[in-house]
C-alpha cells in the first residue's frame, strides 16, 4: 500500500495537490500510479483543495494528530525549519505519511516540494527496492 502525505499553503488549489502528487510519484518511479490514501495533520484538516484532491482521487484523506506525527517524527528524512517552527514536527508531509501507514510504514525517499506543496510518499508491505 501506497500513502501520500501531504502539506501545503493556505488556499491551494485541489489541481496544485495533484500535480505536485504526480510529480513527486514521478521522481520515485512510480508516475501513474495511485495512493490509497492521503494524509496530512489536524493543521491542514480542513484546506478545501487538499479535500477535494482525495475526493478527486477516490481515496480517504487520513488526518493525524499532531501527537501521531510527532510519534514518528525521528523516522523522517528531512527536518525542515519551517515545519518545525508551524507544527513542531520534524517534516509535516513525512510524519503524515509514516503516522498514517503504521509502525511497518517507510519512505521511499525525501519530500518532494513544488508550488507551495510537500508530498512524501510512504510504503507499506513492500521493500524499498519493490517500490523502486
Amino acid at each position: 500500500m501506497m500513502i501520500a502525505g501531504i502539506g501545503c499553503r493556505r488556499g491551494t488549489s485541489a489541481e496544485t495537490v495533484m500535480a505536485v502528487l504526480d510529480e513527486a510519484l514521478a521522481a520515485f518511479g512510480r508516475a501513474g500510479e495511485r495512493p490509497a490514501r492521503l494524509a496530512t495533520g489536524t493543521l491542514k484538516a480542513n484546506e478545501a483543495g487538499l479535500l477535494e484532491a482525495a475526493e478527486r482521487l477516490g481515496v480517504q484523506l487520513s488526518v493525524l494528530s499532531e501527537a501521531e506525527m510527532d510519534a514518528v517524527s525521528d523516522r523522517t528524512l528531512t527536518i525542515s525549519p519551517h515545519s518545525v517552527g508551524h507544527a513542531g514536527i520534524s517534516s509535516f508531509c513525512e510524519a503524515a505519511a509514516l503516522a498514517a501507514g503504521g509502525p511497518s510504514a517507510r519512505l521511499v525517499g525525501p519530500r518532494h516540494v513544488s508550488q507551495g506543496v510537500t508530498c512524501a510518499i510512504a510504503i507499506v508491505g513492500e521493500t524499498i527496492e519493490d517500490a523502486a
